[in-house]
């Protein structure tokens, strides 16, 4: 068993993980292309259900994206004196821990949807440029976040409403599964700050998209996923993934909180229900191609969007 595996508390535990990630986390062989790739980057998303892109945002985007990450976090922090998270102690979902499922009323997650690069490889992707945003979110993990996510996909096959109120693809004669199809659900992820081998990488399984193979625990789980960690990544990078491959949090050993928030796109063909994350008077105020992708996320002129920080679980 490697020291990947322990569940360490404090002290000595941490410190040895320190070291431990140090030196061999981290995906061997990850490549990190540039805005001007995209054909590539789409060929890397269907080959292994993730890209990284760096020089997405400009050093100016990157700074006020990280400020207003920063004030997001300070809003929901002071209702969780204990860390508790609702991704786990330490972790938390921008989504989940917001009123509308989403940030976009917040202006720096406004400006995302005018990235250049994001709309020109999701469009890539899609092989259309009429796909809708379903939310803008992500999540951050705080240091002291020393335990693993499980491995998990974001999105499943139909279940009942009674159940989840977000519901996928069904096919009443058994045969498809949501895996089978093309990629139906793109997450994009922005990176405010470096990440780093300490700071709580994302862990992604390449080629996990399509896999129909029972998503293992996290005591089944082999050292080599535990160590196949998007890293080291810089800031004003973008990470596009297939919400089908298999990912998971990591420890944040670190001083310092990761934050990774993201914008979530559905294909022209595949829908699941969405909630109002902007109200009508600022979705005015966007450009017209943000309008475009963004208008299934808009709440009715004459509704209020009460928006705020929550501690709901996810």
């Amino acid at each position: 068993m490697g020291l990947y595996q322990a569940n360490p508390g404090a002290g000595t535990e941490v410190a040895d993980l320190r070291t431990y990630l140090e030196a061999h986390n981290g995906m061997k062989g990850l490549e990190i292309l540039e805005p001007s790739d995209v054909q590539h980057a789409a060929q890397l998303f269907r080959r292994d259900g993730f890209v990284v892109i760096a020089n997405a945002l400009t050093s100016e985007q990157t700074d006020f994206l990280a400020k207003g990450c920063a004030e997001v976090i300070e809003g929901i922090l002071a209702l969780d004196e204990d860390r508790a998270g609702n991704r786990g102690s330490h972790r938390y979902s921008f989504g989940g821990s917001s009123l509308t499922r989403s940030q976009l009323h917040r202006p720096e997650w406004q400006m995302l949807l005018d990235v250049p690069v994001v709309d020109q490889v999701v469009s890539e992707i899609f092989g259309s440029q009429d796909y809708v945003l379903r939310a803008a979110s992500g999540d951050f993990c705080l240091p002291g976040a020393v335990e693993y996510q499980p491995l998990h996909s974001d999105i499943r096959d139909w279940r009942s409403s009674t159940s989840t109120p977000f519901s996928a693809f069904f096919d009443p004669e058994g045969e498809l599964t949501i895996r089978d199809l093309p990629c139906p659900y793109v997450c994009v992820n922005f990176l405010p700050q470096d990440v780093t081998r300490l700071n709580g990488p994302t862990r992604q399984i390449p080629g996990t998209q399509k896999s129909r193979v029972r998503i293992p625990s996290l005591a089944d789980e082999p050292e080599w996923m535990r160590l196949s960690t998007v890293c080291p990544a810089p800031a004003g990078a973008i990470m596009v993934r297939d919400v089908r491959a298999w990912h998971g949090g990591t420890p944040n050993v670190s001083d310092a909180i990761r934050s990774i928030p993201n914008l979530e796109f559905y294909a022209p063909w595949f829908r699941e229900p969405m909630v109002p994350g902007i109200d009508y008077a600022d979705y005015q105020k966007l450009s017209a191609r943000a309008q475009q992708m963004a208008r299934f996320c808009v709440a009715d002129s004459g509704q209020k969007l009460v928006t705020g920080p929550t501690l709901r679980a996810l």
